[in-house]
């Protein structure tokens, strides 16, 4: 018994790096940068401090994603003209029409990586998943 819950554990590990590979792969952006430009489409312009705090990424995390996100001309930051210590990110009109290209593929992604699953099997697996997240958040 103790073996099969390690190979669970195991199996755990191995769909998460399986799983973020892919999903990088088929929609052409990480799920992080994805969560970014899903909250920055919401929220209009966001204080980049408030933004963090949304997506729960530490803060050198954030500045690295937008960094290179506004490289690619998605999203641009301005600082606070009356306190510099605040910087505010919104979508360029690239980023907007982006997002819901990403968004598109990654449901695409979600439809492949649930093929067969029916209704019952996919909210029995929710609610074992949600217990397991549940029981590592109290270790």
């Amino acid at each position: 018994m103790d073996n099969e819950k390690e190979l669970i554990i195991q199996r755990l590990f191995e769909l998460n790096k399986q799983a973020m590979s892919k999903f990088e792969h088929c929609t052409g952006i990480s799920q992080t940068r994805l969560d970014i430009l899903r909250e920055l489409y919401e929220s209009g312009e966001i204080n980049q401090r408030a933004l963090q705090k949304k997506i729960n990424i530490d803060h050198a995390a954030v500045t690295r994603h937008l960094k290179q996100l506004e490289e690619h001309n998605m999203v641009s930051r301005r600082k606070n003209t009356e306190d510099n210590r605040f910087t505010y990110v919104q979508l360029t009109p690239e980023g907007i029409r982006r997002v819901s290209s990403y968004c598109e593929k990654k449901q695409s992604y979600i439809s492949n990586v649930l093929k067969g699953f029916t209704k019952e099997e996919s909210s029995l697996l929710l609610g074992m998943l949600t217990r397991i997240q549940s029981n590592i958040e109290e270790i």
